[in-house]
């Protein structure tokens, strides 16, 4: 049994993660979305809000062999404690997106035996949780770009 740890801030979760994570599915039977602590950056949104936002998003997409967590500390830690089998990552259409995940998919490895499979995000490519901020500060509207239940967090978070 394929379990896969998908990691990230989503920090607001987008309908890029969403495309990844149905991806996933195609190859694992299972996956853990970790919702993790990037030291690099200030979180935005609380959380747990966040959790149950993506968790309604599963319910309302009819995908149930997804679990949603939140861990603090090493991601390979936290897949290993929740037995994936493997890391799940989301590429960009960049470069830098690529370099910087076999670097973090190279380290995962050898501390922890995990391989790290990247799924692309597509027609998404363009859709980051920053993407989506910068909007925000600036009254565009974010609609298209985040799943319906993580908008109504957001935008009763709005900053």
């Amino acid at each position: 049994m394929e379990i896969g740890f998908y990691s990230g801030s989503f920090d607001p979760f987008t309908i890029g993660h969403l495309h990844v994570l149905k991806q996933a599915l195609r190859i694992c039977d299972k996956v853990i979305i970790g919702i993790g602590t990037n030291s690099d950056k200030k979180r935005r949104f609380d959380k747990d809000l966040i959790k149950e936002a993506i968790e309604k998003v599963l319910v309302r997409e009819n995908i149930s062999n997804v679990s949603v967590i939140i861990y603090e500390g090493l991601t390979f830690k936290a897949a290993l404690d929740n037995n994936a089998t493997l890391l799940l990552r989301g590429i960009r259409n960049n470069g830098t997106d690529y370099n910087y995940e076999e670097s973090l998919a190279a380290t995962n490895k050898e501390a922890s035996g995990l391989d790290t499979i990247y799924i692309r995000a597509c027609e998404y490519g363009n859709v980051s949780s920053s993407l989506v901020m910068e909007f925000l500060k600036n009254d565009v509207d974010v609609s298209k770009y985040l799943p319906k239940d993580v908008l109504e967090v957001v935008m009763k978070s709005k900053i």
